[in-house]
């Protein structure tokens, strides 16, 4: 059986996590509006979708230059009804080595799983798809449909349906919806889940709400599932979260050595 496991501070209880109280946007159900066409500039939903994407490289290619703080829980609330008590907690600072390469160091491991198996799939989920960034590259890959606006928080957003145009073996696609800030034109909350799936390899819906980072990149600050996976023999119920908090641009370190003089 599979699990995706996604890195989190979670709360204790049954009910749904807040959003850590730094997310400028909170994760809730958007007061949804009838859709209409777009009002910035008259954009059209190509223009939009042309703008949102270009923006999500210019992210995506940030992102990967930042340190951050990761802290993660999965935990499994019941296995076909019958409640249970299983909790694994994941701490990791994503960190620079002297070499230039991004590393994910873990710092605290704790707890156990025993219904579900944490694979190397997860960790795919987890560092390429939860934190979905369509950028220009991907973005040939999906069918994407206006779907109106709906308000998210304080902001006004451009509503998206994505979909994979095909499903090729060796990797992972995102299907489900995207909210697209109108002011910044950046997305700003994602819906959906991993595709494909299998009978024995099952992935729970995610949200994930992003966060402006040093007053310009929206970057993913909370991602949270509460899922049954319909596996072959078993219906397992899965909560998890991942947060990402402590960003900090890389600087780097790399100093010039001159030969001493002959």
């Amino acid at each position: 059986m599979l699990l995706v496991c996604v890195l989190v501070i979670g709360s204790l209880g049954w009910s749904r996590p807040q959003v850590p109280d730094q997310a400028k946007i909170q994760a809730q159900t958007p007061a949804k509006t009838e859709p209409r066409a777009s009002e910035k500039g008259n954009l059209t939903p190509q223009e939009i979708i042309r703008a949102f994407s270009a923006r999500e490289t210019e992210f995506y290619e940030a992102w990967k230059e930042y340190t951050y703080h990761q802290i993660a829980e999965v935990r499994v609330l019941s296995v076909n009804g019958a409640p249970r008590q299983e909790r694994m907690t994941i701490i990791s600072d994503i960190v620079f080595l002297d070499n230039g390469r991004r590393d994910v160091q873990i710092v605290r491991r704790a707890g156990d799983l025993r219904s579900v198996i944490f694979t190397r799939d997860d960790e795919e989920v987890i560092d390429n798809l939860q934190p979905f960034a369509l950028t220009e590259k991907e973005l040939v890959l999906y069918d994407l449909n206006y779907q109106g606006t709906e308000k998210v928080d304080e902001l006004d957003c451009y509503v998206f349906s994505v979909v994979p145009k095909s499903v090729k073996a060796g990797r992972f696609y995102f299907e489900g919806k995207i909210w697209v800030d109108d002011q910044d034109l950046q997305v700003v909350r994602t819906v959906g889940k991993p595709v494909p799936q299998k009978k024995n390899s099952q992935f729970p819906q995610f949200e994930t709400i992003r966060q402006r980072i040093d007053n310009k990149y929206w970057f993913p600050v909370w991602t949270h599932a509460d899922s049954v996976l319909h596996f072959q023999q078993d219906n397992i119920r899965i909560e998890e979260t991942i947060t990402y908090s402590d960003y900090k641009r890389f600087a780097s370190k790399a100093t010039i050595q001159f030969d001493p003089p002959k």
